[in-house]
């Protein structure tokens, strides 16, 4: 039954530390908004993490882009009285220019446009007509342009004033009739539903692999995937018939393969996709078509996809009609493209709709970014306590006293667990849980800070007890930079700095092996970790402000 089940079982064996991330590309009908940006600074965090883990120089490919075809666009660019080709490049500068200024680090940009995209369409449509899963006939049926799909009677309903929408967007219908090629989905059905139930979280959240679940318990009608020349001439043109060009999503998920190099040698090295970053919007394209269009030419589907859901702001749906679209750039210039990259990774959680308010992201940067983190470094490296702006080395005896105060415990049982809490929320794309625990472990640190009051230690003699405790809340931070990376590189990077942590010292594993409760012999620790007195501080590195935010008027 299953046409594919053998290949199948042999691609789902198929080992490698090869990682390749990607974000969906995003169409260039409009500006950027932040529901882009959350897409790709969840790829990114995702992409980093893979780094720490592993090194960063190492095998791996990060992908995101632009999606430039189709009516909508046509329909754009007229609106704006400039041809097609110049509003694409417009738009698409605008994500490259957003993606720059908020640290997202990827190995490709890709556009629908460029040359080698091309190639790739026309040769994955060769490949899928070569295995018989395309045929040519007349289509008629529901088609809404804005979503550059046709629909189904129970995916239709009627609005308020009598007009056919789509029951998913909201967006007009129209009764189109047309010559198309037609991709045979139901052929590839039961491989589809082998591949989701293959892996326990190939889909997640659970409830997004549950929905596909839902749509694959009906035969799945084929579908359309070309359109005339004569009604959508921006588009890729059809291998051997020039009244067609390429379905507008068809050509958009080929993105994928063109960045791992298909058709060419080095393709094989670097498919599948890791994991696929997506809205909830196009679960079904990445969750049921994608997967069969690459089951029927022969090739892998994607490991894992990781879908989103979407932001309200002010717990109200975000539309241009509302004017309530919260543009990033102007954003950033309240809070800080790192506070605002924060804000969006801290408060959002996949399986259900974040909510953007000022009043909140103010509240959180202020609590965590400035109050917490940023005022233990700077009271750590501040003029009046460590001038010379090094990490001490601990005194045994001072340690083997501090040991027996309960806020001393605390902070070194949460730091002891803290690496292994966060990967396994790393792991699990749960990083507004690697912010609550790295959070924990901060404030757990102030209050060892406030207890122990260094400020009072002015006395030579009782150095070394003040050397003991900034060295003790140094390696937190220390730590804890190290975690925070994929969430606020920038900030990270300069906390790091200021530590004089080296760059080759930034890794996963520089985590372990620091504060071992079970061997707490001080000579070893002293050893382990104290023994690395770094030099003073880098004068062109500045020192993070715990300065509150304020919004500007």
């Amino acid at each position: 039954m299953l046409r594919y089940f053998a290949q199948l079982r042999r691609f789902s064996s198929k080992k490698s530390d090869f990682s390749f991330v990607t974000t969906p590309i995003f169409y260039v009908n409009a500006a950027p908004h932040i529901g882009h940006l959350y897409s790709a600074v969840i790829a990114d965090a995702i992409h980093r993490f893979n780094g720490l883990l592993n090194d960063p120089s190492g095998p791996s490919l990060f992908s995101t882009g632009t999606d430039e075809h189709g009516t909508k666009i046509q329909q754009a660019a007229a609106k704006h009285s400039v041809p097609v080709a110049t509003y694409c490049q417009q738009i698409s500068d605008q994500y490259r220019s957003l993606f720059r200024d908020f640290n997202v680090e990827y190995s490709r940009f890709i556009r629908t446009t460029d040359d080698d995209h091309a190639d790739a369409v026309q040769s994955i449509w060769k490949a899928l007509e070569a295995s018989g899963s395309i045929y040519s006939a007349q289509y008629s049926g529901w088609y809404c342009v804005p979503d550059e799909t046709f629909l189904t009677d129970s995916q239709l309903k009627e609005n308020d004033q009598g007009v056919k929408v789509s029951v998913d967007s909201g967006h007009p219908v129209e009764w189109t009739e047309e010559r198309n090629f037609m991709f045979r989905l139901e052929r590839h059905q039961a491989d589809v539903l082998h591949w989701i139930k293959g892996c326990e979280d190939r889909v997640v959240p659970g409830k997004f692999q549950k929905i596909l679940l839902d749509f694959l318990e009906e035969p799945l009608p084929d579908i359309s995937i070309s359109r005339p020349q004569a009604r959508v001439s921006w588009g890729i043109e059809v291998p051997g018939d020039p009244t067609q060009s390429v379905y507008v999503w068809l050509d958009a998920l080929v993105n994928y393969l063109t960045v791992a190099g298909y058709p060419h040698p080095e393709f094989g090295q670097r498919w599948p996709p890791t994991v696929q970053v997506l809205g909830k919007d196009i679960l079904k394209f990445h969750g049921i078509y994608w997967p069969a269009f690459l089951i029927a030419a022969g090739l892998e589907p994607p490991r894992q996809l990781l879908v989103h859901s979407h932001w309200t702001v002010d717990n109200q749906k975000m539309s241009k009609s509302k004017l309530n679209v919260v543009d990033p750039n102007e954003r950033a210039s309240l809070y800080t493209h790192e506070g605002l990259r924060f804000f969006l990774l801290r408060e959002g959680v996949a399986h259900s709709d974040g909510n953007y308010s000022d009043t909140k992201v103010m509240r959180i940067l202020n609590a965590e970014l400035a109050d917490t983190f940023g005022n233990l470094l700077s009271r750590c490296c501040g003029k009046a306590l460590n001038p010379e702006g090094i990490v001490p080395t601990i005194n045994p005896e001072v340690f083997n006293e501090l040991g027996k105060l309960e806020i001393t415990k605390k902070m070194l049982d949460l730091l002891h667990a803290l690496p292994e809490k966060c990967l396994s929320h790393y792991r699990n794309f749960n990083f507004y849980l690697v912010v609550d625990s790295v959070i924990q472990v901060l404030h757990a640190t102030n209050n060892f800070f406030e207890t122990t009051a260094p400020w009072k230690l002015k006395a030579p003699e009782q150095r070394n007890q003040l050397n003991t405790i900034l060295a003790l809340t140094m390696e937190v931070l220390r730590q804890t930079g190290i975690i925070m990376q994929p969430i606020v590189p920038q900030l990270s990077g300069k906390l790091l700095d200021k530590l004089s942590v080296s760059r080759h010292r930034r890794l996963w594993r520089d985590l372990h092996g620091q504060f071992d409760r079970k061997q707490r012999s001080l000579a070893e620790i002293d050893a382990v970790l104290f023994r690395r007195i770094v030099p003073p501080k880098v004068e062109e590195v500045k020192e993070p402000k715990s300065k509150k935010v304020k919004k500007r008027n």
